[in-house]
């Protein structure tokens, strides 16, 4: 007895765990647009500077965002008028320097980036040293001790202890060690700088982190100010109003330390002024980029590196194992018969030229004008190439009229039968006309029209914009398909076509299972 193989079930299974988790990836880690037409938001921040001149060479300084976290640029430019500019790295910030030999008057400069939201990136990791406690004079250094003690034992660890400092400092009735602190600063921003120097009296990393609000076209937006504390293995955040954890999505920061965002040599900065404004963007293009800069395989395997040209053809190509199983599940489950197993792919392809009703008609006339024409080469008892050759010939022919025919009345339509295959149409009169002879009228017409109903289904399947976006952005997808028309050719029992004919059978049997005969 043999034993039983299943190892086809393994393959199949193996196809569609690569063809849906390769997709589960794309889609919700690299942001690969699941729908058509599907836009994710970019933001454009700026930040403009008007200077003043002085005497001498001119040198501006600008902090510039980087490892911003929830967020990635996508570009960035600058407007410098006359000035020399250098991008570098400085004390780990990311800086632009501009420079000029003499400032004649009044100009500005523009720092412009396009960010794009990316929750994956934390933002800045950098391990900073700890910190030397601060020497204050009295009672300043007592009234940190003793906040600083009070703190760490209503604590549990660093988030923790910086919450709790955060909550003293916003409490509506501090007690008399906090109000000494409190006296020295005042405002928001004040806070949080005393937050930080609490901190570093416990040997704690923090600092103040600064970023501007994405609110939409906004000519001009204020700087908030959070606080970001070290826990010894990344950056955490803080709101310094409420204490909250974390900072607001629409919140971009920008540069963090306390000191300012832009300093100048031999000219006044007059004025500083932060704007933003949002774009709209295909979520294709951010894909790309996303894989790109993650080094991704996907970013070189995707099919929107191709011409224009050739992502028209696979996007054609790609519809086409769609109609296989359709025809798989219509000839194996159901019991539909065609005239090959191609063929109404094929068909389908060309009703997407000419709508499907109207490409239907032309296809049942131009093959039974070549049906009725190949029954008279059969008088003439053509040997089988030349025969198929004459059925080609008057099949282009056919075509030719059609189309002439539908242009002199106004038919337009008519001119797309060029497009049907022309090929199979000349198989299918030589196949029909075959069966016709052997079978008779009804078997060739049965299988005629099965053609159809499973061209017109493969044609309203692919026809569907979601389908035909999916596999094009996703095309392992076709793993999952040729995986499942595996499965489904394993299949061995009754069709549904079949029922009908072994009811009798079934019937019978189920009679002498239970005693009635």
């Amino acid at each position: 007895m043999k034993r039983k193989s299943w190892h086809w079930l393994i393959l199949a299974l193996v196809l569609l765990v690569v063809g849906i988790g390769t997709f589960v990836y794309k889609a919700y880690v690299l942001g690969f647009p699941v729908t058509p037409n599907m836009e994710e938001t970019t933001w454009t921040v700026q930040v403009r500077l008007s200077l003043e001149p002085k005497t001498g060479p001119v040198k501006v300084t600008l902090l510039l965002p980087d490892q911003v976290p929830g967020f990635e640029r996508l570009e960035q430019s600058f407007v410098s008028k006359g000035f020399g500019r250098t991008t570098l790295e400085r004390d780990g910030d990311r800086v632009a320097e501009w420079t000029i030999r003499r400032l004649p008057d009044e100009r500005n400069l523009y720092y412009r980036g396009v960010f794009f939201q990316e929750r994956g990136n934390v933002g800045w990791t950098d391990t900073p040293p700890y910190p030397e406690a601060p020497e204050l004079e009295e009672p300043f250094s007592s009234a940190l001790e003793a906040i600083i003690e009070d703190v760490r034992a209503r604590s549990a660890d660093i988030e923790s202890f910086a919450f709790r400092v955060l909550e003293r400092l916003n409490d509506a009735t501090p007690d008399e060690n906090t109000q000494i602190f409190q006296s020295r600063n005042e405002g928001t921003s004040d806070e949080v700088r005393t937050a930080v120097e609490i901190l570093a009296g416990a040997r704690i990393p923090a600092t103040i982190v600064r970023g501007v609000r994405l609110v939409e076209e906004r000519r001009r937006v204020d700087v908030e100010s959070y606080l970001a504390v070290h826990n010894g293995s990344r950056w955490i955040y803080f709101d310094p109003v409420d204490g909250s954890r974390g900072v607001p999505e629409d919140v971009f920061l920008w540069w963090r330390g306390d000191r300012p965002v832009a300093v100048a040599e031999g000219a006044e900065i007059t004025d500083i002024r932060f704007s933003v404004r949002h774009n709209p963007i295909g979520s294709q293009e951010l894909a790309i980029e996303r894989a790109k800069r993650r080094d991704s395989v996907f970013h070189h395997l995707s099919l929107l590196n191709l011409p224009v040209e050739s992502q028209a053809v696979y996007g054609i190509l790609l519809m086409v194992p769609l109609g296989a199983l359709i025809i798989v599940v219509l000839r194996n489950l159901i019991g539909v018969k065609t005239f090959g197993t191609f063929m109404p792919v094929l068909i389908a392809m060309a009703f997407r030229e000419t709508e499907l009703l109207k490409g239907l008609l032309l296809f049942s006339f131009v093959v039974a004008m070549g049906l009725a024409i190949r029954f008279y080469l059969e008088h003439i008892r053509l040997l089988l190439v030349p025969r198929l050759a004459a059925v080609l010939t008057i099949v282009v022919l056919l075509m030719v009229a059609t189309s002439l025919a539908s242009h002199s009345i106004g038919f337009e339509v008519g001119l797309s039968v060029s497009l049907f295959p022309m090929v199979i149409m000349a198989m299918t009169i030589e196949r029909m006309s075959i069966v016709w002879d052997e079978r008779g009228p009804a078997e060739a017409i049965r299988d005629g029209v099965g053609s159809l109903i499973i061209a017109a289904a493969a044609f309203l399947l692919m026809d569907l914009e979601i389908v035909q976006h999916l596999t094009f952005m996703f095309p392992e997808l076709l793993l999952g398909v040729l995986g499942i028309i595996i499965m489904l050719g394993r299949y061995t029992g009754y069709r549904l076509s079949e029922l009908g004919r072994f009811r009798k059978v079934v019937d019978f049997s189920g009679s002498r299972r239970h005693g009635s005969v």
